[in-house]
């Protein structure tokens, strides 16, 4: 697990929700390659519909961009060594 080594970049999310945020990463990592990127977001997403209500948006990578709109307190932007994670609920 490499839960307490990520650096969050960004967030407006309750300290619990960030809390659940960098744990489920952490744990999408230990189930999938760290290139398995698609998959690791797919994990992410699912968990968060589910437990959340459906309309999360997750994206995985070392090297993105993106523009979005999102709902107020459902956005965290984050690193974990090499990757980065955005996670938000759209509009």
């Amino acid at each position: 697990m490499l839960e307490g080594r990520g650096l969050i970049q960004e967030t407006d999310m309750p300290s619990s929700m960030r809390n659940h945020a960098m744990s489920s990463a952490s744990s999408a990592l230990d189930l999938y390659e760290i290139i398995e990127c698609k998959k690791i977001a797919a994990h992410i997403k699912k968990e968060f519909d589910s437990i959340y209500g459906f309309g999360w948006q997750c994206v995985v990578g070392s090297k993105f961009g993106c523009h979005f709109t999102h709902q107020k307190g459902t956005f965290i932007y984050f690193g974990f060594e090499n990757l980065n994670f955005l996670i938000f609920k759209g509009t």
